[in-house]
C-alpha cells in the first residue's frame, strides 16, 4: 500500500517535468480507492491557457478516468498549495481530500491567503494535509526562481 510520501514523490516528479519545459514546478496526482488515475503538471506556457494549471488539468483526467466530474472520494496530491481557481474546481469536484507538500504564501488558497476548502459557508468541505515532503517540494519552487533571476540578472547585465 504507497503511502502519502509516495504518491507526493510521484507528484514531485511530475514538477521536475514542468521544470524542463520552463513552466512554474508543480506537480499533482489524484488518486482513487489506492490507485493514481491522473497525473498532470502545470502547462499554461505550454498550453497557452491561463487554467493548466497541475490540479486543473489532473482533474480533467481523473473525471475522464471515472466518466463523472464528481470525484467523490478521490485524493489530490499536489506540490503546491492550490490557488483560488484551483481550490473551486476541488470543491465542484467534490473530493475527499488535498494533500500539498508546501504552501504557496503569494496565491495559496487553502492554508495561506484563504482556506477555501473547509469554508463552513460552503457546501462542500475537503479535508486538508500539509507538509508532505514540505522541503523537497519548496525546494524545486524555489530553484526554478532562483535560476530565473539568475538569467534576468544576466541579461539585464548585457
Amino acid at each position: 500500500m504507497q503511502t502519502d510520501q509516495d504518491f507526493m514523490r510521484i507528484a514531485l516528479s511530475e514538477a521536475e517535468s514542468a521544470f524542463k519545459k520552463d513552466e512554474v514546478p508543480v506537480g499533482a496526482v489524484v488518486v482513487f480507492s489506492g490507485r493514481i488515475i491522473a497525473r498532470a503538471h502545470n502547462e499554461p506556457i505550454t498550453r497557452h491557457d491561463p487554467s493548466a494549471h497541475a490540479e486543473m488539468l489532473a482533474l480533467r483526467q481523473a473525471a475522464e478516468a471515472i466518466g463523472n466530474y464528481r470525484l467523490t472520494g478521490a485524493e489530490l496530491y499536489v506540490t503546491l498549495e492550490p490557488c483560488i481557481m484551483c481550490a473551486g474546481a476541488i470543491i465542484q469536484a467534490r473530493l475527499a481530500r488535498v494533500i500539498f507538500g508546501t504552501r504557496d504564501p503569494k496565491c495559496g488558497a487553502v492554508a495561506s491567503l484563504y482556506d477555501v476548502l473547509t469554508d463552513k459557508r460552503l457546501n462542500h468541505h475537503v479535508a486538508v494535509t500539509e507538509g508532505i515532503l514540505k522541503e523537497e517540494c519548496g525546494e524545486i519552487i524555489s530553484r526554478f526562481f532562483r535560476e530565473k533571476r539568475v538569467v534576468s540578472a544576466a541579461v539585464a547585465v548585457k
